[in-house]
C-alpha cells in the first residue's frame, strides 16, 4: 500500500519538506494543497526588492510548482483547505479556481501553514493604502502604492519594520517608525544597541515615535491621511503594518497542543501530540534552549530546518531537533549588527537571575591603517555561568562571531569554557586574544 502524505502549505518549511520526503519517500504518493498561486517568496527580501537592491522580485523565488511537480509531488495550488480530521484522517478541500468542494484522506499529515501578520482592529483599518508586508503580493503592492506616496509611516520596529524604513528613506521618502515598545528592535538588543542603531535612523532624518500605541487612522476620500497614537499623530499617505506574526494553525485547533498564541507544540522529532501528524516551521512553537522551554521565533532559519527534520522522521523518530537560539542579524545603514538567545532584558524578564560582560574595543590592533570599533555583549547565568544571550554591534562585519556564541549556547558552554577556546589572532582580522575569549576572561 502506497503512504500517503498530505502538505497544508507550501511555506519554507512546507518546502524543505516536501523536497526532502520525495527524495527518501520515492514511492509516497505526496499532495501538497497550497491557497496562494506562488510558492517559496523569501519575505526577508521584501526591503531589499523595495530599496532596489534587488531589482527582480522573481529572484526571490527558490522553487516553484512546476519543480515539485518534476519530482513527483502532486501540487494542488489555489486549494483551500476548509477542515482537517485527525482521527479520521481525512481533509475538506476547496479549489479557488472552481469553487468545487472534495474530500482527501491521507496516512501521515504535514502543517505547514506558516504565519500571517496580525491585523489590529481598530477605526480606520480599512482604509485604503493601509498594507501588510509578508508575502509576494504584498511586495508588488508596498512598491507600487510607495511610487506615489511621500509620506510612509511604517508601524513596528522589528527587523522587517527596520529594514522598511531605511529601504524608504533611501527612496526619499518622509518616514516614521512607530512602535509601542520604549525602543526599537526591543526584542533582539539591549539598550546601548538599540541607541546607536536608534541614532543612525534619526540622522537620516527618520522620525522615530517609539513607545505609542497606534489608536486608529484618519482618512481622505477613503485613503489613509494620519495615524493617530495615544501621544500624537503622524501625517501618512502609506502605512505599512508590522505589528508581528501570528501562526496560521485554526485547522488543528482543539485536535493537538498548542500555546496559548495558537502554536503548535512538537516534540523532538517534530511530532504534535497525535500521531502521524506532524507541523514545522512558523505554525510552531520551537525548543527555546536558552530557557529550556517552548517559544514561538518565526524565522526562515528555524522553518527549513524543521522542515527538512518532518520529513527524517517521518516514518520513525530518527533525527533530533538540536532546538534554537533564535539567531538572527540586520544591517542598519553602516552597522552591522547580530543577536543570539537571550538579551539582558528579556532574561530578567524571564525570571532568570544574569550577569553580563560589556566589551567595547577596536577590533583589530592600532598599528593597522584602519581599525574600528565594536561592541560586544554577552549575557550569562549567575550561578551556573551558563551563556545564555549575546549581541554584537559593528562597521566591520563581526556577526559571524555571533553564530559561533550560538553554538556556545546550544552545547551549553560556561564563560570560563569561552575564556580558553582555541580562536586564530591575525592582525589583519583581530587581537591576540579574540573578543570572545576577552568576554570569558572579564567575566572571571
Amino acid at each position: 500500500m502506497t503512504m500517503k502524505i498530505a502538505v497544508i502549505g507550501c511555506t519554507h518549511a512546507g518546502t524543505a519538506a516536501i523536497k526532502e520526503m520525495a527524495k527518501l519517500y520515492p514511492e509516497a504518493q505526496i499532495t501538497v494543497y497550497e491557497r496562494n498561486d506562488n510558492i517559496s517568496f523569501l519575505s526577508c527580501g521584501i526591503a531589499l526588492h523595495v530599496g532596489g537592491v534587488v531589482k527582480d522580485a522573481e529572484k526571490l523565488f527558490y522553487a516553484t510548482p512546476e519543480q515539485l511537480a518534476e519530482l513527483g509531488v502532486t501540487t494542488k495550488m489555489r486549494h483551500d483547505v476548509l477542515a482537517v480530521d485527525t482521527d479520521a484522517k481525512m481533509l475538506l478541500v476547496r479549489s479557488l479556481a472552481t469553487g468545487e468542494q472534495f474530500t482527501d484522506s491521507f496516512d501521515k499529515l504535514v502543517l505547514t501553514t506558516g504565519s500571517w501578520p496580525i491585523i489590529p482592529q481598530m477605526e480606520g483599518i480599512e482604509l485604503e493604502n493601509i498594507v501588510l508586508c509578508k508575502n509576494y503580493e504584498h511586495s508588488q503592492t508596498i512598491i507600487e502604492k510607495a511610487k506615489n506616496a511621500n509620506r510612509i509611516a511604517v508601524i513596528g520596529a522589528g527587523y522587517i519594520g527596520i529594514e522598511l524604513v531605511e529601504a524608504f528613506e533611501q527612496l526619499g521618502k518622509q518616514v516614521t517608525l512607530i512602535d509601542n515598545m520604549e525602543r526599537i528592535l526591543y526584542k533582539y538588543l539591549d539598550e546601548q544597541f538599540t541607541d546607536l542603531a536608534q541614532q543612525a535612523l534619526i540622522d537620516k532624518g527618520i522620525t522615530i515615535a517609539t513607545g505609542q500605541t497606534v489608536t486608529s487612522f484618519t482618512g481622505k476620500e477613503g485613503r489613509v491621511a494620519t495615524v493617530v497614537t495615544n501621544a500624537g499623530e503622524y501625517e501618512a499617505d502609506l502605512v505599512v503594518l508590522c505589528i508581528g506574526f501570528r501562526p496560521n494553525t485554526e485547522l488543528l485547533k482543539g485536535q493537538v497542543d498548542m500555546l496559548p498564541n495558537g502554536a503548535i507544540i512538537v516534540d523532538e522529532y517534530m511530532r504534535t501530540s497525535k500521531e502521524d501528524i506532524f507541523a514545522a516551521g512558523d505554525s510552531c512553537a520551537v525548543h527555546y534552549n536558552p530557557t529550556g522551554q517552548h517559544a514561538y521565533i518565526p524565522l526562515a532559519t528555524n522553518a527549513v530546518r524543521m522542515g527538512t527534520l518532518v520529513a527524517k522522521n517521518l516514518i520513525s523518530p530518527t533525527v533530533k531537533y538540536l532546538g534554537t537560539q533564535g539567531t538572527s542579524g540586520i544591517k542598519i545603514y553602516d552597522y552591522n549588527i547580530a543577536s543570539t538567545g537571550l538579551t539582558e532584558t528579556g532574561a530578567i524578564a524571564a525570571g532568570m537571575n544574569v550577569k553580563n560582560v560589556t566589551i567595547i574595543d577596536n577590533y583589530r590592533p592600532e598599528f593597522m591603517p584602519t581599525f574600528e570599533k565594536v561592541t560586544l555583549k554577552v549575557v550569562y547565568e549567575s550561578d551556573s555561568r551558563r551563556i545564555v544571550g549575546a549581541q554584537v554591534l559593528s562597521k566591520v562585519d563581526l556577526t559571524q562571531s555571533i553564530n559561533t556564541l550560538s553554538v556556545c549556547i546550544q552545547n551549553g558552554m560556561t564563560m570560563d569554557e569561552l575564556s580558553y577556546v582555541d580562536f586564530f589572532f591575525q592582525p589583519h582580522y583581530n587581537k591576540p586574544w579574540n573578543l570572545l575569549n576577552q568576554a570569558g576572561l572579564q567575566a572571571i
